[in-house]
Protein backbone atom coordinates (compact mmCIF):
# COMPACT_ATOMS: atom_id res chain seq x y z
CA UNK A 1 0.00 0.00 0.00
CA UNK A 2 1.20 3.39 -0.73
CA UNK A 3 0.48 6.71 0.12
CA UNK A 4 -2.04 8.42 -1.48
CA UNK A 5 -1.60 11.85 -3.38
CA UNK A 6 -2.76 14.45 -0.94
CA UNK A 7 -6.03 15.85 -1.19
CA UNK A 8 -5.96 19.96 0.29
CA UNK A 9 -10.20 20.19 0.98
CA UNK A 10 -10.11 21.35 4.33
CA UNK A 11 -9.72 18.89 6.59
CA UNK A 12 -13.14 18.36 9.01
CA UNK A 13 -11.97 19.94 12.41
CA UNK A 14 -9.88 22.38 10.17
CA UNK A 15 -11.63 24.78 9.11
CA UNK A 16 -9.57 27.05 7.35
CA UNK A 17 -5.95 26.18 5.36
CA UNK A 18 -4.01 29.23 4.35
CA UNK A 19 -2.17 28.98 1.24
CA UNK A 20 1.47 28.24 2.99
CA UNK A 21 0.02 25.50 4.95
CA UNK A 22 -1.77 23.90 1.87
CA UNK A 23 1.57 24.41 -0.26
CA UNK A 24 3.17 23.09 2.51
CA UNK A 25 0.74 19.90 3.19
CA UNK A 26 1.08 19.24 -1.09
CA UNK A 27 4.95 19.18 -1.36
CA UNK A 28 5.90 17.93 1.62
CA UNK A 29 6.85 14.19 0.76
CA UNK A 30 10.44 14.03 0.90
CA UNK A 31 12.54 12.34 2.98
CA UNK A 32 12.95 15.53 5.51
CA UNK A 33 10.17 17.94 5.89
CA UNK A 34 11.08 20.75 7.91
CA UNK A 35 8.06 23.37 9.05
CA UNK A 36 9.95 26.54 10.56
CA UNK A 37 9.04 29.74 11.36
CA UNK A 38 7.42 32.80 13.74
CA UNK A 39 4.93 31.44 17.26
CA UNK A 40 1.52 31.20 16.26
CA UNK A 41 2.21 30.45 12.46
CA UNK A 42 -0.09 27.29 11.82
CA UNK A 43 3.00 25.53 10.82
CA UNK A 44 2.32 22.55 14.04
CA UNK A 45 -1.15 21.91 13.42
CA UNK A 46 -0.39 21.05 9.07
CA UNK A 47 2.40 19.00 10.25
CA UNK A 48 0.30 17.11 12.83
CA UNK A 49 -1.95 16.96 9.85
CA UNK A 50 0.44 15.50 7.20
CA UNK A 51 2.01 13.09 10.30
CA UNK A 52 -1.28 11.75 10.25
CA UNK A 53 -1.43 11.40 6.61
CA UNK A 54 1.52 9.30 6.47
CA UNK A 55 1.08 6.96 9.31
CA UNK A 56 -1.12 4.97 8.04
CA UNK A 57 1.04 4.11 5.35
CA UNK A 58 4.75 4.13 7.14
CA UNK A 59 5.65 0.98 6.96
CA UNK A 60 9.78 -1.53 7.48
CA UNK A 61 9.94 0.31 11.17
CA UNK A 62 8.63 1.59 13.71
CA UNK A 63 6.90 5.35 14.32
CA UNK A 64 8.03 7.91 16.54
CA UNK A 65 7.29 11.09 18.04
CA UNK A 66 10.41 13.26 19.17
CA UNK A 67 10.42 15.95 21.93
CA UNK A 68 12.47 17.54 24.40
CA UNK A 69 10.86 15.56 26.75
CA UNK A 70 7.45 13.20 27.03
CA UNK A 71 5.64 16.18 28.88
CA UNK A 72 6.48 18.18 25.83
CA UNK A 73 5.00 15.89 23.42
CA UNK A 74 2.26 15.45 25.46
CA UNK A 75 1.43 19.11 25.27
CA UNK A 76 2.60 19.82 21.81
CA UNK A 77 2.10 16.72 20.00
CA UNK A 78 -0.61 15.10 21.37
CA UNK A 79 -2.61 17.66 22.91
CA UNK A 80 -3.45 18.92 19.30
CA UNK A 81 -4.15 15.62 18.18
CA UNK A 82 -6.66 14.72 20.18
CA UNK A 83 -8.39 17.87 19.93
CA UNK A 84 -12.12 17.47 17.91
CA UNK A 85 -11.76 21.43 17.51
CA UNK A 86 -8.61 20.78 15.45
CA UNK A 87 -8.68 17.31 13.94
CA UNK A 88 -12.51 16.61 14.08
CA UNK A 89 -13.34 12.48 14.30
CA UNK A 90 -9.93 12.09 14.11
CA UNK A 91 -9.10 12.89 17.41
CA UNK A 92 -10.97 9.85 18.86
CA UNK A 93 -8.17 7.86 16.92
CA UNK A 94 -5.34 9.26 18.99
CA UNK A 95 -5.17 7.67 22.29
CA UNK A 96 -1.61 9.13 24.96
CA UNK A 97 -1.19 8.98 28.59
CA UNK A 98 0.83 11.64 29.52
CA UNK A 99 4.84 10.68 30.03
CA UNK A 100 4.08 7.14 28.89
CA UNK A 101 6.36 5.72 26.66
CA UNK A 102 4.24 4.65 23.46
CA UNK A 103 0.88 6.08 22.07
CA UNK A 104 -1.34 4.85 19.85
CA UNK A 105 -2.68 6.82 16.56
CA UNK A 106 -5.35 5.35 13.93
CA UNK A 107 -4.40 2.25 15.36
CA UNK A 108 -0.90 1.94 14.91
CA UNK A 109 1.58 1.92 18.04
CA UNK A 110 4.15 5.08 18.18
CA UNK A 111 7.23 5.37 20.57
CA UNK A 112 7.18 8.54 22.22
CA UNK A 113 10.82 10.01 23.27
CA UNK A 114 12.62 12.70 25.25
CA UNK A 115 15.60 14.33 24.07
CA UNK A 116 16.64 16.02 26.49
CA UNK A 117 20.46 16.16 26.22
CA UNK A 118 22.95 14.15 24.23
CA UNK A 119 22.87 10.52 25.81
CA UNK A 120 19.26 10.27 24.80
CA UNK A 121 20.47 9.28 21.40
CA UNK A 122 21.32 5.91 22.93
CA UNK A 123 17.43 5.09 23.08
CA UNK A 124 17.26 5.12 19.48
CA UNK A 125 20.05 2.13 18.97
CA UNK A 126 18.72 -0.83 17.71
CA UNK A 127 14.82 1.07 16.18
CA UNK A 128 14.45 0.90 12.66
CA UNK A 129 12.55 4.01 11.98
CA UNK A 130 9.59 4.18 9.39
CA UNK A 131 8.37 7.38 10.50
CA UNK A 132 9.28 10.13 12.87
CA UNK A 133 7.74 13.66 13.97
CA UNK A 134 9.87 15.87 15.92
CA UNK A 135 8.47 18.66 17.63
CA UNK A 136 10.79 21.62 17.83
CA UNK A 137 14.13 20.10 16.24
CA UNK A 138 16.53 23.49 17.59
CA UNK A 139 15.96 22.02 21.03
CA UNK A 140 16.82 18.72 20.22
CA UNK A 141 20.66 17.41 20.56
CA UNK A 142 22.57 17.36 17.15
CA UNK A 143 23.89 14.31 18.01
CA UNK A 144 20.14 12.45 18.76
CA UNK A 145 18.85 14.33 15.36
CA UNK A 146 22.03 12.86 13.20
CA UNK A 147 21.44 9.26 14.95
CA UNK A 148 17.35 9.39 14.10
CA UNK A 149 18.88 10.03 10.91
CA UNK A 150 20.62 7.42 10.57
CA UNK A 151 17.80 5.08 11.83
CA UNK A 152 15.72 5.99 9.10
CA UNK A 153 16.92 3.02 6.81
CA UNK A 154 13.83 1.87 5.06
CA UNK A 155 13.25 2.81 1.38
CA UNK A 156 10.37 5.40 2.31
CA UNK A 157 11.05 6.40 5.23
CA UNK A 158 10.01 10.21 5.93
CA UNK A 159 10.27 12.90 8.98
CA UNK A 160 8.33 16.02 10.08
CA UNK A 161 9.63 18.71 12.09
CA UNK A 162 8.72 21.90 13.02
CA UNK A 163 10.73 24.36 14.74
CA UNK A 164 11.18 28.39 15.79
CA UNK A 165 14.06 30.15 14.58
CA UNK A 166 17.22 30.35 16.60
CA UNK A 167 21.07 31.24 16.08
CA UNK A 168 22.22 31.49 12.34
CA UNK A 169 24.76 29.37 13.58
CA UNK A 170 22.54 26.55 15.09
CA UNK A 171 23.05 23.13 13.53
CA UNK A 172 20.00 23.11 12.13
CA UNK A 173 20.27 25.39 9.93
CA UNK A 174 24.55 25.83 9.92
CA UNK A 175 24.56 21.81 8.57
CA UNK A 176 20.97 21.80 6.21
CA UNK A 177 18.26 24.44 5.94
CA UNK A 178 21.09 26.93 4.47
CA UNK A 179 22.44 24.13 2.06
CA UNK A 180 18.50 24.26 0.69
CA UNK A 181 18.27 28.24 0.94
CA UNK A 182 21.61 28.13 -1.77
CA UNK A 183 20.88 28.29 -5.43
CA UNK A 184 21.50 24.64 -6.65
CA UNK A 185 22.11 23.55 -3.26
CA UNK A 186 22.97 19.97 -2.85
CA UNK A 187 20.81 18.71 0.11
CA UNK A 188 18.47 15.59 -1.28
CA UNK A 189 14.96 14.89 0.20
CA UNK A 190 14.85 17.74 2.32
CA UNK A 191 12.49 20.35 2.04
CA UNK A 192 11.68 23.44 4.23
CA UNK A 193 8.55 25.95 4.21
CA UNK A 194 8.99 29.35 6.35
CA UNK A 195 5.59 30.82 7.92
CA UNK A 196 5.09 33.72 9.71
CA UNK A 197 2.16 34.87 11.17
CA UNK A 198 0.02 36.22 8.57
CA UNK A 199 0.07 32.70 7.18
CA UNK A 200 -2.43 31.31 9.99
CA UNK A 201 -5.42 32.19 8.89
CA UNK A 202 -7.47 31.45 12.02
CA UNK A 203 -5.67 34.56 13.71
CA UNK A 204 -7.20 37.59 14.29
CA UNK A 205 -5.36 41.00 13.59
CA UNK A 206 -6.04 41.95 17.04
CA UNK A 207 -4.59 38.80 18.66
CA UNK A 208 -1.27 39.24 15.99
CA UNK A 209 -1.02 42.85 17.53
CA UNK A 210 -0.86 41.53 20.90
CA UNK A 211 1.36 39.12 19.41
CA UNK A 212 3.73 41.39 18.30
CA UNK A 213 3.60 43.86 21.30
CA UNK A 214 4.94 41.27 23.53
CA UNK A 215 8.18 40.88 22.35
CA UNK A 216 11.32 42.89 21.22
CA UNK A 217 14.46 42.85 20.36
CA UNK A 218 15.92 39.67 19.20
CA UNK A 219 12.61 37.75 20.23
CA UNK A 220 10.71 39.52 18.36
CA UNK A 221 13.02 39.10 15.07
CA UNK A 222 12.61 35.00 15.98
CA UNK A 223 9.41 34.55 17.79
CA UNK A 224 7.54 37.29 15.74
CA UNK A 225 9.23 37.63 12.31
CA UNK A 226 10.63 34.38 12.31
CA UNK A 227 13.83 35.38 11.15
CA UNK A 228 17.63 33.11 12.15
CA UNK A 229 19.23 36.02 13.66
CA UNK A 230 22.18 36.12 15.95
CA UNK A 231 21.88 37.12 19.94
CA UNK A 232 23.14 39.99 21.15
CA UNK A 233 22.67 42.83 23.88
CA UNK A 234 20.63 42.24 26.77
CA UNK A 235 18.93 38.80 27.05
CA UNK A 236 15.53 40.20 28.48
CA UNK A 237 15.37 42.95 26.25
CA UNK A 238 11.78 43.45 26.75
CA UNK A 239 12.13 43.61 30.84
CA UNK A 240 10.64 46.62 32.54
CA UNK A 241 10.09 46.84 36.07
CA UNK A 242 6.97 48.72 35.99
CA UNK A 243 5.33 45.33 34.04
CA UNK A 244 7.17 42.84 35.76
CA UNK A 245 7.37 43.39 38.97
CA UNK A 246 5.09 43.67 41.92
CA UNK A 247 5.33 44.98 45.08
CA UNK A 248 5.44 42.49 47.73
CA UNK A 249 2.51 43.65 49.71
CA UNK A 250 0.25 43.33 46.62
CA UNK A 251 1.11 39.31 46.06
CA UNK A 252 -2.14 37.96 45.26
CA UNK A 253 -3.18 34.06 47.03
CA UNK A 254 -1.58 31.80 45.34
CA UNK A 255 -2.17 28.57 44.70
CA UNK A 256 0.54 26.43 45.32
CA UNK A 257 4.78 26.98 46.01
CA UNK A 258 5.89 25.17 43.17
CA UNK A 259 10.37 24.91 44.55
CA UNK A 260 12.39 26.72 46.29
CA UNK A 261 15.04 26.71 43.60
CA UNK A 262 19.14 26.92 44.45
CA UNK A 263 21.78 28.33 42.90
CA UNK A 264 25.01 27.21 44.93
CA UNK A 265 28.12 29.03 45.33
CA UNK A 266 31.73 28.70 47.02
CA UNK A 267 33.08 31.78 46.51
CA UNK A 268 30.07 32.99 44.76
CA UNK A 269 26.56 33.14 46.40
CA UNK A 270 24.52 31.37 46.77
CA UNK A 271 20.38 32.42 46.05
CA UNK A 272 17.19 30.61 46.91
CA UNK A 273 14.00 31.59 44.91
CA UNK A 274 10.64 30.50 45.69
CA UNK A 275 8.49 29.91 42.68
CA UNK A 276 4.69 29.89 42.98
CA UNK A 277 1.80 29.68 40.79
CA UNK A 278 -1.26 32.29 41.63
CA UNK A 279 -5.58 31.50 42.37
CA UNK A 280 -6.32 34.29 40.65
CA UNK A 281 -9.15 34.88 38.40
CA UNK A 282 -11.00 36.68 36.18
CA UNK A 283 -14.30 38.52 36.74
CA UNK A 284 -16.52 35.96 35.82
CA UNK A 285 -14.34 33.34 38.27
CA UNK A 286 -12.47 31.69 35.34
CA UNK A 287 -9.23 30.80 36.58
CA UNK A 288 -5.74 33.54 35.24
CA UNK A 289 -3.17 32.14 37.13
CA UNK A 290 0.46 33.47 36.24
CA UNK A 291 3.64 32.60 37.74
CA UNK A 292 5.26 34.97 40.39
CA UNK A 293 8.95 34.41 42.31
CA UNK A 294 7.65 35.66 45.42
CA UNK A 295 11.09 35.82 48.24
CA UNK A 296 14.88 35.06 48.04
CA UNK A 297 17.66 34.03 49.76
CA UNK A 298 20.84 34.54 49.58
CA UNK A 299 24.22 34.14 51.04
CA UNK A 300 27.29 35.55 49.95
CA UNK A 301 30.70 34.75 51.55
CA UNK A 302 32.47 37.73 49.78
CA UNK A 303 30.14 40.47 50.84
CA UNK A 304 29.71 38.52 54.96
CA UNK A 305 33.76 37.58 54.77
CA UNK A 306 33.32 34.72 56.07
CA UNK A 307 32.59 31.31 54.11
CA UNK A 308 30.10 28.33 55.32
CA UNK A 309 30.37 25.17 55.16
CA UNK A 310 27.67 22.92 53.56
CA UNK A 311 26.15 21.92 56.99
CA UNK A 312 25.86 25.30 58.06
CA UNK A 313 24.49 26.81 54.83
CA UNK A 314 21.81 24.23 54.61
CA UNK A 315 21.12 25.44 58.17
CA UNK A 316 20.73 29.06 57.27
CA UNK A 317 18.99 28.37 54.18
CA UNK A 318 15.86 25.72 56.27
CA UNK A 319 15.52 28.47 58.64
CA UNK A 320 14.63 30.86 55.85
CA UNK A 321 12.16 28.16 54.10
CA UNK A 322 11.05 26.78 58.21
CA UNK A 323 10.24 30.89 58.76
CA UNK A 324 7.51 30.83 56.89
CA UNK A 325 5.47 33.93 55.38
CA UNK A 326 6.77 34.05 52.00
CA UNK A 327 3.66 35.45 51.08
CA UNK A 328 1.37 38.55 52.78
CA UNK A 329 -1.60 36.40 52.66
CA UNK A 330 -1.09 34.09 55.40
CA UNK A 331 -2.69 30.45 54.29
CA UNK A 332 -3.51 27.48 56.80
CA UNK A 333 -1.91 25.20 56.73
CA UNK A 334 1.29 27.42 56.04
CA UNK A 335 2.47 26.45 52.40
CA UNK A 336 5.95 25.55 51.87
CA UNK A 337 7.32 24.59 48.51
CA UNK A 338 6.36 21.25 46.91
CA UNK A 339 10.28 20.89 44.88
CA UNK A 340 13.27 21.70 46.05
CA UNK A 341 15.00 22.29 42.64
CA UNK A 342 19.21 22.30 43.23
CA UNK A 343 21.57 23.47 40.88
CA UNK A 344 23.21 20.02 39.22
CA UNK A 345 26.79 20.86 39.50
CA UNK A 346 26.20 21.04 44.00
CA UNK A 347 27.16 17.79 44.88
CA UNK A 348 28.20 17.86 48.51
CA UNK A 349 25.68 20.70 48.97
CA UNK A 350 22.86 17.82 47.68
CA UNK A 351 24.60 15.75 50.05
CA UNK A 352 23.90 17.91 52.85
CA UNK A 353 20.32 19.19 52.59
CA UNK A 354 19.90 14.99 52.70
CA UNK A 355 21.29 14.76 55.56
CA UNK A 356 19.08 17.26 57.19
CA UNK A 357 16.06 16.05 55.88
CA UNK A 358 15.59 18.23 52.75
CA UNK A 359 15.76 16.24 49.44
CA UNK A 360 16.67 18.38 46.23
CA UNK A 361 15.83 17.38 42.48
CA UNK A 362 18.56 18.11 40.36
CA UNK A 363 17.53 20.93 38.07
CA UNK A 364 17.06 20.73 34.64
CA UNK A 365 19.84 23.25 33.24
CA UNK A 366 19.16 23.59 29.24
CA UNK A 367 20.39 27.15 29.42
CA UNK A 368 19.12 28.37 26.11
CA UNK A 369 15.99 26.25 26.35
CA UNK A 370 15.36 27.84 29.67
CA UNK A 371 16.20 31.56 28.67
CA UNK A 372 13.86 31.06 26.06
CA UNK A 373 10.91 29.96 28.19
CA UNK A 374 11.33 32.62 30.71
CA UNK A 375 11.70 35.31 27.67
CA UNK A 376 8.47 33.72 26.66
CA UNK A 377 6.92 34.25 30.40
CA UNK A 378 8.02 38.07 30.51
CA UNK A 379 6.47 38.56 27.22
CA UNK A 380 3.40 37.32 27.62
CA UNK A 381 3.00 38.83 31.20
CA UNK A 382 2.76 35.41 32.86
CA UNK A 383 5.74 35.86 34.99
CA UNK A 384 5.79 38.77 37.52
CA UNK A 385 8.68 39.25 40.26
CA UNK A 386 7.78 40.64 43.84
CA UNK A 387 9.83 43.34 44.75
CA UNK A 388 10.81 45.05 48.38
CA UNK A 389 8.59 47.48 49.70
CA UNK A 390 8.88 49.88 52.51
CA UNK A 391 6.85 48.11 55.02
CA UNK A 392 8.93 44.22 53.85
CA UNK A 393 12.05 45.70 53.04
CA UNK A 394 13.89 42.24 53.40
CA UNK A 395 10.85 40.26 51.38
CA UNK A 396 10.82 39.82 47.75
CA UNK A 397 13.62 38.98 45.16
CA UNK A 398 15.71 42.22 44.66
CA UNK A 399 18.67 40.20 43.18
CA UNK A 400 16.48 38.83 40.31
CA UNK A 401 15.45 42.70 40.01
CA UNK A 402 18.91 44.47 39.85
CA UNK A 403 20.50 41.32 37.59
CA UNK A 404 17.59 40.92 35.08
CA UNK A 405 18.77 44.39 32.95
CA UNK A 406 22.49 43.26 32.88
CA UNK A 407 21.95 39.87 32.19
CA UNK A 408 23.35 39.60 28.66
CA UNK A 409 24.87 37.83 25.83
CA UNK A 410 28.14 36.81 25.30
CA UNK A 411 29.66 38.77 22.37
CA UNK A 412 32.80 36.71 22.14
CA UNK A 413 30.30 33.42 22.19
CA UNK A 414 28.19 35.01 19.65
CA UNK A 415 31.11 35.79 17.52
CA UNK A 416 31.57 31.80 17.56
CA UNK A 417 27.97 31.09 16.14
CA UNK A 418 26.91 30.23 19.86
CA UNK A 419 24.30 31.64 22.00
CA UNK A 420 25.56 31.79 26.04
CA UNK A 421 24.96 34.46 28.65
CA UNK A 422 28.11 36.35 30.41
CA UNK A 423 28.65 34.62 33.57
CA UNK A 424 28.76 37.36 35.60
CA UNK A 425 25.95 38.73 38.34
CA UNK A 426 24.11 35.70 37.39
CA UNK A 427 23.12 34.07 39.98
CA UNK A 428 18.87 34.85 40.20
CA UNK A 429 18.89 34.29 36.75
CA UNK A 430 20.22 30.52 36.97
CA UNK A 431 18.02 29.73 39.89
CA UNK A 432 14.84 31.31 38.56
CA UNK A 433 15.56 29.30 35.35
CA UNK A 434 16.05 26.12 37.53
CA UNK A 435 12.86 26.66 38.90
CA UNK A 436 10.91 27.38 36.21
CA UNK A 437 11.98 24.61 33.51
CA UNK A 438 12.01 22.07 35.98
CA UNK A 439 8.92 22.64 37.22
CA UNK A 440 7.52 23.00 33.69
CA UNK A 441 4.90 19.99 33.59
CA UNK A 442 3.50 21.28 37.12
CA UNK A 443 2.51 25.02 35.45
CA UNK A 444 2.05 24.24 31.79
CA UNK A 445 -1.57 22.72 31.84
CA UNK A 446 -2.37 25.88 33.19
CA UNK A 447 -0.78 28.90 31.59
CA UNK A 448 -0.06 28.28 27.84
CA UNK A 449 2.28 30.30 26.46
CA UNK A 450 2.41 30.83 22.20
CA UNK A 451 4.22 27.90 20.74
Amino acid sequence: MTEPEIEVDPHEGITTLGPQQLRSLKESKVRVNVFEGAIRSGKTIVSLLRFLMAVLFAKGGVIVVIARTRDSAYRNVFEPLMSPALFGPLAKLTHYTANAPTARILGRTVHVLGANDAKSEKVLRGLTVALAYVDEITVIPEEFFTQLLGRMSPPKAKLFGTTNPDSPAHWLMAKFLSRLKQVGGDLKGWRSWHFTLDDNPGLTEEYKNQIKAEFTGLWFKRFVLGEWVAAEGAIYDMWDPAKHTIAWDDLPRMREYLCVAIDYGTTNPTVAGILAISAETDGFGKPTPRLFLVDEWTYDSKQSQAKLTDHELSRRLREWLDAGGHTPIDTFPPMRPRYTILDPSAASFRVQLAQDGLMSTQADNEVLYGIRTVASLLGAGKLLIARPTEANPERGCPRFIQEAPSYAWDPEATKKGEDKPIKVADHAMDESRYGIVTTENLWRPHIKLAA
